[in-house]
């Protein structure tokens, strides 16, 4: 016999034997590996923590972590033994079994930590298995195995009984369709797309037409199987969708498509206005407060395509009338204000709450004195219930920044104004979840500038926070509690004298200082990135000239340039490094193009910088936030730092210090605060926020301390702080 052939014949003996000796039964030698395959798997099990150990750490609750490994490891080995050693079943049969408790381990690792598959769900799994294997024993389906489970388990279960097949496993299928769609509805419509055939596609397609008439306009305007199904449905809001589709204006029917449903409204009546960006705003007007008034009132009713009114008004008001007021800020009020003429108070008012992100401070208070104006009795209680009280935290919110606070509130009865701001302070739980937690922002944004002007407002608004949080801990609400304790902390933290250690109290990292070493790269030094927009009224070219101003002619500063942008490293002290863009003006958006060259240059060099500063109107914000990098620890707004610019900046860098400005950014104070950290930067030196910002206001007198007071450095920018803070309590919270 060849030697080399009894050789390899006897090392797999042994490793045979050497594998066998793990088991405390026989094992037929013809199903070793399937055992061996469980086995690795439940060692990966092991590993699914991060720590290569025998025990499992997948929940803070250890009888949990026990549950889960009694049944993954020594249930399963049990059920290895029982299956191997069952003189009832057949090679063949054993080797299935085997295979399906291979496909479990297997699957719940696949899905280890997913949305739709608990790590809970182990024990309850094992013993579904147990069902299921069964059942199979008797050739009987596992169909209610599947329908008593939850679709992780039933999923799991139909692909460990796939091969051979379960007479059970084509019902199966259908059932986790249901159970995958009660968890996933927005996928019905994909679904249905592959899936035409569907026994229940008829129900299905219905639930996905008045849960997202929007998707359904667009599966509607194709050309397949699913939207000759969906022409084919006689069911009158899908038929109205269809309509819709199949019109080159369809977009601008869909925000009416709730009364076009209902027969409320004719297409003939939106044809009309939809060619006129006047009439068609105070269409969507006249339909928003129908719509939220229906959504308050007795019947609780939720319109449909409440979104993409929002959206719509939120187009045609800025590119309508905001642009417009905005870009003639250097005109008189006659000429500047003349498209708003035609405009009624409450037309008025959604300017300024859906404006927010882009409205100058001129503008606000241009369009905000004529609502009053126009009022026959020029009250705010009157303004904000003809509205429905819709925004009504918005328009407090800015009226807040914008110093119209104190006037809104003496328009009303002392008691009416009270009930206003305690409305201001209730239910915001209601709104408030880790995806947005928009109301709640606005709250707490709001409140740094009633403090510091009306102090009876801002102790009434504290003692609102006190309340709720007692009526939300009575009730149980662990949400509500999370809200209104993070809110009256803020509260105090407003007042110094009250000295709350907000990163002690909250978790959060420090928001006083920040260490220099912290903002250093790997070659050890501070890179910022400047970002400049070039503007018709040369707004944009005179912010530029003026920042540069900070460093020409300065021995400390060294400047080169090319055609895009320009770079200024430091020649004495620490180096820094700092990179703007020019703002340059003209077609196919020049500036927009230096800025992607260099930051591919910024790449390319492997240069990240920690210090982002956005210089330019508001509208520009948005191409800013979206060059933002996670190695941002500083970001200078510049201008407005509304909630969804704040949101941005924290999902893209939780940790950054966002300084921003409640009204429009101005370069005479810009450049002062740039000058400052640099100066602080070149000495080495951490950046602490209070002491700088105490220099700084020594530096301001007048209109300019004015200007100043406008800006909030990180630790008073409560709305930021509130973003960071929740997102880290909620965590805690199951």
């Amino acid at each position: 016999m060849n030697k080399l052939f009894v050789a390899i014949l006897g090392l797999a003996l042994l490793q045979s034997q050497t594998v066998k000796a793990q088991y405390d039964y026989p094992v037929d030698n013809r199903r070793m590996l399937f055992h061996d395959v469980i086995n690795k798997a439940q060692k990966k099990i092991f590993e699914l923590d991060g720590k290569k150990d025998a025990s499992i750490f997948f929940s803070k609750d250890e009888t949990i972590n026990l549950q889960i490994e009694y049944a993954l490891i020594t249930r399963i080995d049990q059920l290895q033994k029982n299956i191997e050693l069952d003189s009832a079943l057949s090679h063949n049969n054993k080797i299935k079994y085997l295979r399906g408790l291979e496909t479990l381990l297997k699957s719940y690792i696949a899905n280890f930590r997913k949305k739709d598959f608990p790590v809970t769900i182990a024990p309850t799994l094992v013993g579904s298995f147990e069902q299921a294997m069964a059942l199979d024993k008797d050739n009987r389906s596992i169909e209610p195995v599947v329908a008593e489970n939850s679709y992780a388990i039933g999923k799991i279960i139909v692909d460990c009984f796939a091969f051979p097949e379960n007479p059970g496993v084509p019902n199966s299928r259908l059932i986790l369709i249901r159970k995958y769609i009660l968890l996933h509805p927005h996928e019905i419509l994909p679904l249905l797309k592959s899936n035409t055939s569907l026994p229940f596609a008829d129900s299905l397609l219905l639930v996905a037409a008045y849960r997202d008439p929007r998707r359904l306009y667009d599966f509607a305007a194709a050309n397949d199987k699913l939207a000759n199904m969906i022409r084919a449905n006689k069911d009158s809001l899908i038929q109205t969708v269809v309509l819709l589709s199949q019109s080159k204006s369809g977009q601008m029917y869909m925000p009416f498509l709730d009364l076009l449903s209902k027969q409320k409204i004719t297409l003939e009546e939106i044809d009309k206005v939809k060619d006129n960006d006047l009439s068609y705003y105070k269409l969507l007007v006249k339909t928003r407060i129908d719509y939220v008034g229906r959504m308050v009132g007795p019947q609780k009713d939720t319109p449909m395509e409440m979104e993409a009114i929002t959206k719509m008004m939120i187009t045609k008001a800025k590119n309508y009338f905001i642009t417009q007021i905005n870009g003639l800020h250097n005109s008189p009020d006659p000429v500047r204000f003349r498209c708003l003429e035609p405009l009624t108070p409450q037309e008025l008012y959604y300017l300024c709450v859906l404006g927010e992100d882009e409205i100058y401070t001129s503008s606000y208070i241009g369009v905000y004195n004529r609502i009053f104006q126009r009022m026959k009795v020029p009250r705010g209680d009157s303004l904000i219930l003809s509205v429905n009280a819709d925004y009504f935290r918005k328009f407090i919110k800015m009226a807040a920044a914008y110093n119209t606070l104190d006037g809104l509130l003496k328009s009303m009865p002392n008691d009416n104004a009270t009930s206003l701001m305690r409305a201001f302070m209730f239910g915001l739980e209601k709104t408030a979840s880790v995806e947005n937690i928009e109301d709640a922002v606005d709250v707490a944004d709001s409140y740094s500038s009633i403090f510091e002007k009306n102090k009876q407002v801002a102790a009434l608004m504290l003692s609102e926070a006190n309340a709720n949080y007692e009526r939300c801990k009575r009730n149980g609400n662990k949400n509500g509690e999370v809200v209104y304790m993070l809110e009256k902390t803020l509260f105090e933290s407003a007042d110094s004298t009250n000295k709350v250690d907000l990163s002690a109290k909250l978790g959060i990292p420090p928001i006083f200082n920040i260490h220099n070493k912290d903002l250093l790269n790997d070659s050890g030094r501070v890179v910022q990135e400047v970002f400049f927009y070039g503007d018709e009224d040369k707004d944009g070219q005179n912010s530029y000239q003026s920042f540069m101003s900070l460093f020409r002619g300065r021995p400390e500063w060294s400047i080169s340039d090319n055609n895009n942008w320009t770079t200024i490293k430091s020649t004495k002290g620490k180096p820094v490094w700092i990179f703007a863009n020019k703002p340059l003006y003209g077609e196919d958006d020049p500036d927009a193009k230096a800025q992607a060259a260099l930051n591919e240059y910024l790449e390319s060099k492997n240069l990240e910088p920690t210090i982002f500063v956005h210089r330019g109107h508001s509208y520009h914000v948005k191409s800013s936030l979206q060059q933002i990098q996670p190695s941002a620890k500083i970001v200078i707004l510049g201008s407005c730092g509304g909630y969804n610019n704040l949101s941005q900046v924290l999902n893209i860098s939780e940790d950054a210090h966002i300084i921003s400005s409640k009204q429009v950014g101005t370069k005479s104070v810009n450049d002062p605060i740039l000058k400052a950290i640099n100066d602080e930067l070149l000495a080495g030196k951490n950046i602490d926020w209070l002491s700088l910002w105490k220099k700084l206001s020594k530096q301001f007198t007048g209109e300019a301390k004015e200007r100043f007071d406008d800006y909030i450095p990180p630790y008073k920018n409560l709305g930021a702080l509130f973003i960071k803070a929740y997102k880290k309590q909620m965590e805690t919270v199951e």
